[in-house]
């Protein structure tokens, strides 16, 4: 919101070419209540009431993750306190932005490496029932909102996406309203996910909708003109993976501008990973998007966020 806020140029370049936004750290538990009690709403209301007034919808990042666990929670607090924040930070976040957040990421990287479940403070105090707890909950906070669970490193034929997909299959089995896999596709420019348009649509066969979620594409410094072709073609390669299974429900790009990635300060020897140069001039990985997505509009409907 800072950048949309100063710049008018990113603020215009956004509003033109996106017709979704995520929160990326507005919406995370230990920025939302930094102390017990005390709530800092307004940089998330402040990013629901831009998505509003610009047609935008608005994708909730994210409510229950390990690595945002407010420091003022205590693990060593009994099992029923714990549970019951969990509870009501899912019911109160929900709840206050139902019917203005079409989509959540109820629970982000639940899996270690293997496929199994992570160990995080929710899986020790409360068990594995966390996860379809936490779905309940969101879905009684907000009964229209599409809930998702989000992942990453499980965009192609991965151990972890084997995984995921157990994991949702018995989620779903039991009646969890588990609407959506989110694959956060951060992607390195020199390895395509294996199998992509395969896995995606073994998840759509469990009858839940799949989305790319955190698109990113990062170049190993330096940046040639051959790099940035083979990074056009694995957007393009995304998109169409995404857009050739039915249930396909949204593609969100992690930031869109390589001066402002996530990128440049957690892989320091990668960058250039968005769509847009750090001039906000468009890439051939721009390009690609918009050629894939109009070559689709052709031959089928494709829906708005939310619209499904």
């Amino acid at each position: 919101m800072k950048l949309l806020d100063a710049d008018p140029r990113f603020r215009d370049t956004f509003t033109t070419n996106f017709n979704a936004l995520t929160a990326e750290n507005a919406m995370k538990w230990r920025n939302l209540e930094p102390t017990r009690g005390g709530y800092n709403w307004a940089p998330s209301d402040q990013l629901v009431e831009f998505g509003q007034a610009h047609g935008q919808a608005v994708y909730g990042h994210t409510l229950v993750w390990h690595t945002a666990v407010p420091s003022w929670i205590d693990e060593s607090w009994d099992t029923e306190t714990i549970r019951d924040l969990l509870r009501n930070h899912v019911s109160t976040v929900v709840g206050r932005y139902r019917g203005k957040v079409w989509a959540w990421d109820v629970v982000n990287e639940v899996l270690d490496e293997q496929g199994g479940l992570r160990d995080t403070i929710w899986l020790r105090k409360l068990g594995p029932g966390y996860i379809a707890d936490a779905f309940r909950w969101a879905h009684e906070a907000d009964p229209n909102a599409r809930l998702f669970i989000n992942e990453y490193g499980t965009e192609g034929r991965t151990r972890k996406a084997d995984g995921l997909f157990r994991l949702v299959r018995e989620l779903r089995a039991v009646g969890v309203p588990v609407h959506g896999v989110g694959f956060q596709s951060h992607l390195r420019w020199d390895r395509t996910p294996d199998d992509t348009t395969g896995n995606l649509r073994r998840f759509a066969d469990l009858g839940v909708s799949v989305a790319i979620t955190e698109m990113d594409v990062r170049i190993t410094l330096q940046v040639t003109t051959e790099k940035l072709q083979r990074q056009e073609r694995l957007y393009r390669h995304m998109l169409r993976a995404c857009l050739t299974v039915p249930t396909c429900e949204s593609f969100t790009v992690w930031g869109f501008s390589d001066a402002t990635s996530w990128i440049n300060t957690t892989y320091p020897d990668h960058g250039a990973a968005c769509v847009f140069d750090a001039d906000l001039e468009p890439k051939p990985a721009y390009d690609a998007l918009v050629e894939t997505l109009r070559e689709r509009r052709g031959r089928v409907d494709v829906p708005s966020p939310g619209s499904g």
